[in-house]
């Protein structure tokens, strides 16, 4: 996956830089994950990982390169004044997979639902 930014303008009125990038993604073959693109763009503006937000990631028809758009702001503070609300939970890092139950783990869930439905 190789990130070319394109253009990178300073909006001081928003305190944030606005970015535009393209994206090759041959090796790894679909569109990359929003977390992938914003780590690889806070690497290359040198600003924190939460400062940046992918306003949209598109790859075109037919094609193994992504274009989209994002914003850096200069505090956290400012990211949530001005993103709005569906841009900044889009953003929201995955939160790890709780551990897969275990066979034994559900025959006692199952035992104890139905030791509750028989008192009932």
């Amino acid at each position: 996956m190789k990130l070319k930014i394109v253009s990178k303008e300073k909006n001081p009125l928003l305190k944030r830089t606005e970015v535009t990038f393209s994206i090759e993604h041959d090796q790894t073959g679909g569109t990359p994950s929003r977390a992938e693109v914003r780590s690889q763009i806070a690497a290359q503006l040198n600003t924190k990982l939460e400062l940046v937000y992918i306003k949209n990631l598109e790859t075109r028809t037919g094609t193994m390169v992504a274009l989209g758009e994002a914003n850096a702001y200069d505090s956290a503070e400012q990211a949530k004044l001005v993103e709005p609300k569906h841009i900044i939970a889009r953003n929201a890092v995955p939160e790890e997979p709780e551990e897969p139950e275990t066979p034994e783990s559900q025959e006692e869930t199952l035992e104890e639902s139905a030791t509750e439905e028989e008192e009932s």
